[in-house]
């Protein structure tokens, strides 16, 4: 079971990668990000505090969580009350390059605005 849980990282590793700006200068102002514990992936902006560019703040704006019971991979978008909800229009898939390839359509703008 770790191999599949290594695959599915280096899926995320490109994914994210593929939203990064190439120009550093840009990632000083605009980068992305994720964090994988306990079977849930989330992604997040990088950006500097408004009144502090030294400080960096990590804005979530997708999870993705491993069902071991079912075998699938949940979707969720963080709604404008900070809370999480099921991304309906594509809630689940078997497989998580599914949802990475919903995320990047953001057919409704739920994740990039």
């Amino acid at each position: 079971m770790g191999e599949i849980i290594d695959l599915n990282e280096k899926e995320v590793e490109a994914f994210i990668a593929s939203l990064r700006p190439e120009n550093p200068e840009i990632r000083a102002k605009l980068d992305y990000g994720y964090t994988y514990t306990n079977h849930t992936i989330e992604l997040f902006e990088i950006r500097p505090a408004w009144n502090d560019p030294q400080v960096f703040h990590k804005e979530p704006f997708a999870k993705i969580r491993y069902i071991k019971s079912r075998r699938i991979w949940k979707l969720y978008w963080m709604r404008a009350s900070l809370k999480w909800n099921a991304y309906l229009p594509h809630e689940h898939s078997p497989r998580l390059q599914d949802l990475l390839l919903t995320i990047n359509e953001d057919a409704y703008g739920c994740f990039f605005g």
